[in-house]
């Protein structure tokens, strides 16, 4: 069963929508203005997941997206990307650990298994993941991967689908 509907934002460009019920995926075309429509499209989207592994080049919009969906979670003090640190743990709505990964630094995925990066995986918290291409082999599990393609300048395609 697939449906698939487009609709117009008033304020900007159009923007589409894909929706796959078997293989659920979602797909978004939208401009910066627009992020927050596109993280609670992926939280309504895809409610009982918690891992969301994203995927685009440098400067795609990796971060900015995370922070946008973890605003909609209920984080109010976001700085930045845990580049240096790897991980980030913030607390939302419910006050429950969500925790944001960016694995753009590490050389080596055994500084991914030295944080524990697994034990996160399994805590059943939100885990946000930059990077995955260097830490994929340890995700074992289902997640949901968000792929960011840019445009122009301005404009970014989401996708984002379940991967078991």
């Amino acid at each position: 069963f697939n449906m698939y509907c487009s609709s117009t934002d008033q304020n900007t460009k159009n923007h589409t929508k894909t929706f796959r019920r078997n293989n659920i995926m979602l797909s978004i075309t939208a401009n910066e203005n627009q992020l927050e429509n596109v993280a609670n499209k992926l939280l309504q989207q895809f409610p009982e997941e918690r891992i969301f592994c994203f995927y685009g080049e440098m400067g795609s919009g990796k971060t900015t997206l995370i922070k946008k969906i973890c605003e909609n979670l209920g984080v109010q003090n976001i700085t930045s990307s845990p580049t240096f640190a790897i991980v980030n743990e913030y607390h939302g709505h419910l006050n429950v650990p969500i925790y944001h990964f960016d694995f753009y630094r590490i050389d080596d995925i055994r500084e991914a298994e030295d944080i524990g990066f697994q034990e996160y995986l399994y805590s059943g918290s939100y885990c946000f993941i930059e990077w995955t291409e260097k830490v994929e082999e340890l995700l074992d599990d289902i997640y949901i991967r968000v792929d960011i393609e840019r445009i122009d300048d301005s404009t970014r395609k989401f996708t984002a689908q379940i991967i078991q």
